[in-house]
């Protein structure tokens, strides 16, 4: 069943995309891309199409659509939050983790003071989350080896 172009899938696509630079998906990245997906509405079943469009494959839905899906948009910040947990619960934050999380927030203009936000966010929860501390060490690492740009 060929894919229906709408942001979500869009947004889905272009981190897939960004993944796929080393034709492969590790597990750290596929869970990204889990969190992603169930966030922009990108259906499980949907998934493989997706990855079949990025290998060239499948059709690109979004190669004859002149549809805009740039930009700042209502949820982008709760998404970018959840790829951005996800990645710091991971042990190690790899380089092409850092890539997807740049790329997401170039995509959906993601601001200095929202990412601010979401980071403040995350060390409130640290002392409440029993995964909290480790994940301010690593949030810490990716501020500096990917500072917000």
């Amino acid at each position: 069943m060929p894919l229906t172009p709408s942001r979500g899938l869009y947004l889905y696509i272009s981190i897939l995309r960004t993944a796929m630079d080393d034709k492969i998906v590790t597990n750290n990245e596929a869970s990204i891309l889990r969190v992603l997906a169930n966030a922009l509405g990108v259906y499980p079943s949907d998934t493989a199409t997706c990855l079949s469009v990025v290998r060239g494959e499948e059709k690109d839905p979004f190669v004859d659509n002149d549809a805009d899906y740039s930009g700042h948009h209502i949820g982008d910040v709760a998404t970018y939050q959840g790829a951005l947990i996800a990645a710091l619960d991971d042990e190690v934050i790899s380089e092409d983790e850092w890539e997807m999380l740049n790329h997401l927030r170039e995509l959906i203009g993601l601001q200095e003071d929202q990412h601010g936000l979401i980071e403040e966010a995350i060390r409130a929860m640290a002392d409440i989350d029993e995964n909290g501390s480790r994940r301010l060490e690593r949030l810490e690492r990716f501020n500096t080896v990917c500072p917000y740009r």
